[in-house]
């Protein structure tokens, strides 16, 4: 479909006389990047602000969001002009575009994303306390936790994500509403089976759709258990190794007493810090947190009042997110299961399949991935960054760090740099001097623990070139964060203690219009989460401290102070990019140097390490979910505190289920693939880092010393660029810790992952949104949740009718690309003629 000129989504007559002649109304709105509607709202306040407002407003724009990637490039410019010596009538038409935009700033976001989707306006008269959120909520939560943990271990997976309960509880609270409406009196509460239909936050006013009623707590209520779950992942690792015999064989971590502890405290760790780090992550405006934008989309599309014409297209949200839906729907089974080359489109490679320098540098599988078309698959497109939902200068950076240090690889690998030509190029596998997996039935003695002799007579320890360059590239972008919060956040930082030491209201300390609204409403204090945070601790030590798991309680500690070092720089960064800095491998170091030899507690010091950070964020950016949906602070605490509770319970029922009556589980023959991939790179993990140690590995002498060194390049690097970035206009964009993410994207993951984000973040996100603003924002945060809804539900009923059963389509679309040395890793040296490379056995220490 042809879309329309740019000039058709202003027409209101009103709107271009109000904006006084000196500036053309067009130009307004390109460079505010704001639609028509927000303009004449915007316009309408200005004529009641003052000079004096409207000048403090100006300062702010530059005082607040002069290093904001987010925040309209053209007002920037515009406020630095303003404050200089520009001419007069340059002066005046400044002060007009800007007036305008100081409105804006004050009675909306002033972000396009922001205000494209959410509502600046709130009845906090509207009930949202309802029993069929409570019945739904926890229908779904329930149902949630047991198939995400109950598919957790198989190969492949299948995850369904809040987008997907979303969807399915708008039917069955359409039901609901036949229930009779009478009031019910408990202890005192009155409540109703059918509360009052015509809500507007939790209903849709479209005549096909009856009101629903208190969907949006229930679509928190999925988010916040879709976090939950993610945080139970690292907690089912553990006790699969602690329990199964073919890992630790620890007959005692079956306990469900032990196992309840540690799922609450995990979960509710991080739901106690993130109700701490509201003033740093949830109040402040810029804070968008992109990854709620969909969600709400979908809300606002079963639910919305409004229909505004985009670019004179007429199609409601609602139509547009079924046609979308519909079609992913239908042409995802072809590269899932039909035609599977679709989906990994290494068709380079198959003009010399045994080729090693062809396969390592354009592979999609075990190569660089080098490769201008490869992939038609909408999961591959989202596999490290989904394009429509970052904003394009994250898309950019994450590609540009991915680009750089692809050279930078082969050249380890061609150059044999810590015998890497011995090795597949690209692969997270962890392998000995003979080229295979590494072999830890080899270092571990019977007490389980690591055995200096055994090791001595087997093989250190040795990661392919994509594999060695990530772990250089994890220290580097753990200094980086850390001083690039510094250097680009420390106001908002410095700003959030005062407003936590303050005491004051939000709204007194950060100037946005979502906290205005949210005055409404009864804050929840920041005490109650500290009991939380104090409680979910207490647990944890009980947990791994009364069971034999042979670890001090004071880990729990260690993953808190952990957590409390990195959470707000890793968060800020979070919900202004829509990328989170994964402290995996910082948990793993310290925790092996804490606890060298012991890899259960290694483990322990892991999951507290990186599940209370990850919880932290993740929780965060639940509460600004519910902030944006202007839904009471209290309501929201106790829904998320029951939706966790729920999901610790039915996750670790299901748990107990899989190690004790799935036979076979986590073998690589178990006939219905519980085959626990995840678990599998766990236990490896567990045992280099706890067992072998980081020292052997970086430490002095070891194989990977060297990298070391990125820990004080990354602390130094943020230091020119921050200098540099008023010279060169390009740094503006260029954002450090965001750059190194793309670099740790390899091993197993490749640049056939990560281009094909590029030109479809460049056309919805820089093309489409500078010229069709309104069509960008009515149809493109609908398009990726109707698109990652519709693969989730056609990837569950694809893996029930026919993977499950095992129905094949056995034919060269569906083999050709696991053929040659693409899908073998082929290394590019042969073994030398003694059988290994590197110090043989006796000859390492």
């Amino acid at each position: 479909m042809e879309i329309p000129n740019l000039s058709e989504k202003v027409s209101d007559d009103s709107l271009k006389k109000g904006i006084v002649q000196v500036v053309d109304v067009d130009v307004v709105s390109t460079e505010l990047d704001a639609v028509s509607d927000d303009l004449l709202e915007a316009e309408r306040h200005a004529e009641n602000m003052s000079p004096v407002e409207i000048e403090a407003v100006i300062h702010r724009i530059l005082d607040e969001h002069g290093d904001d990637p987010n925040f309209p490039p053209h007002v920037l410019q515009a406020a630095t002009s303003y404050l200089s010596d520009a001419p007069p009538a340059e002066r005046q038409r400044l002060y007009e575009i800007l007036k305008v935009q100081a409105a804006l700033m004050v009675i909306n976001s002033p972000y396009a994303e922001v205000r494209a989707i959410v509502s600046n306006h709130d009845d906090p008269s509207l009930p949202t306390n309802t029993f069929r959120v409570w019945v739904l909520g926890s229908l779904f939560v329930a149902a949630g936790a047991f198939l995400n943990q109950f598919f957790s271990i198989r190969f492949p997976n299948i995850g369904i994500g809040p987008n997907v309960a979303q969807i399915l509880v708008v039917p069955l609270a359409k039901l609901m509403e036949m229930l009779p409406s009478t009031t019910f009196t408990t202890f005192g509460y009155k409540w109703s089976l059918n509360p009052s239909p015509f809500n507007k936050k939790n209903t849709c006013s479209l005549p096909s759709w009856p009101m629903l009623g208190s969907v949006p707590l229930t679509q928190i209520m999925q988010v916040h258990v879709w976090h939950s779950f993610l945080l139970t992942i690292d907690l089912v690792q553990i006790i699969m190794v602690q329990y199964l015999n073919i890992y630790f064989n620890q007959p005692w971590a079956a306990s469900f007493g032990y196992q309840v502890l540690v799922a609450l405290s995990t979960s509710l760790i991080g739901y106690g810090l993130a109700g701490l780090t509201r003033r740093f992550l949830v109040y402040p405006a810029h804070a968008i947190w992109q990854g709620n934008l969909g969600a709400i989309a979908l809300n606002s599309a079963f639910h919305g009042d409004k229909n505004p014409i985009a670019n004179g297209w007429r199609m409601t949200r609602l139509r547009w997110f079924f046609y979308c839906f519909a079609a992913m729907f239908v042409y995802f089974w072809f590269p899932d299961y039909i035609f599977q080359a679709l989906s990994i489109f290494n068709w380079i490679t198959w003009i010399s399949p045994m080729n090693v320098n062809v396969a390592a540098i354009t592979g999609s599988i075990t190569g660089l991935g080098l490769n201008p078309i490869p992939t038609f698959d909408w999961n591959q497109v989202t596999a490290e960054v989904d394009p429509l939902l970052a904003p394009f200068f994250t898309t950019m950076n994450v590609f540009m760090g991915t680009l750089v240090s692809l050279p930078i690889i082969a050249a380890l690998w061609y150059t044999n740099t810590w015998n890497t030509g011995y090795l597949s190029i690209n692969t997270n596998h962890v392998f000995d001097n003979t080229g295979l997996p590494y072999d830890i039935g080899q270092v571990i003695g019977s007490d389980n623990l690591f055995n200096q002799t055994m090791y001595e007579q087997y093989s250190p320890a040795y990661l392919s070139a994509s594999n060695s360059l990530v772990y250089g590239v994890f220290f580097a972008v753990y200094t980086a964060t850390l001083v690039h919060a510094f250097l680009y956040h420390r106001h908002a930082i410095v700003h959030g203690f005062k407003s936590l030491l303050s005491r004051k209201k939000p709204s007194d300390m950060h100037q946005d219009v979502h906290c205005r609204l949210m005055e409404a409403y009864e804050e929840v204090p920041e005490w109650q989460y500290f009991i939380v945070l104090v409680t979910a601790i207490i647990l944890g030590a009980v947990g791994v401290g009364v069971y034999p798991t042979h670890t001090s309680p004071a880990v729990v500690l260690f993953g808190v102070v952990l957590a409390l070092i990195f959470v707000i720089p890793i968060g800020i960064i979070a919900s202004v990019a829509n990328v989170e800095i994964p402290l995996n491998v910082l948990a793993e170091m310290f925790g092996g140097l804490w606890f060298p030899g012991n890899a259960i507690a290694m483990n322990y010091f892991k999951a507290y390490g990186l599940c209370t950070t990850v919880g932290t964020i993740g929780f965060a950016s639940d509460l600004k979910l519910a902030h944006y949906m202007h839904i009471s602070p209290k309501q929201t605490f106790w829904f998320q505190i029951h939706a966790t509770i729920i999901s610790a319970f039915v996750c670790t029922a299901i748990l107990n289920f899989q190690m004790t009556k799935i036979t076979g589980v986590c073998t690589p023959t178990q006939p219905d693939k519980f085959t626990c991939p995840g678990i599998n790179t766990f236990f490896t993990a567990s045992v280099i880092w706890g067992l072998l140690g980081p020292k052997r590995m970086f430490g002095p002498g070891g194989t990977y010393n060297h990298l070391l060194w990125f820990f004080l390049i990354g602390a130094i690097l943020p230091i020119p660029i921050y200098l540099l970035r008023k010279r060169v206009k390009a740094l503006h964009y260029f954002h450090l810790p965001i750059f190194l993410v793309g670099a740790l994207q390899w091993a197993p993951l490749s640049m056939a992952q990560m281009w094909p984000a590029v030109p479809v973040g460049w056309f919805f996100n820089y093309f489409i949104k500078r010229r069709y603003l309104a069509w960008w924002s009515k149809y493109n945060y609908i398009t990726s949740t109707a698109f990652s809804a519709a693969i989730a539900i056609s990837g569950v009923l694809i893996f029930f009718t026919v993977q499950y059963n095992d129905v094949e389509i056995n034919w060269s679309g569906n083999t050709k690309l696991a053929e040659g040395c693409d899908a073998m890793g082929c290394p590019r040296l042969p073994l030398p003629d003694v059988g290994f490379f590197g110090p043989g056995p006796g000859e390492f220490h």
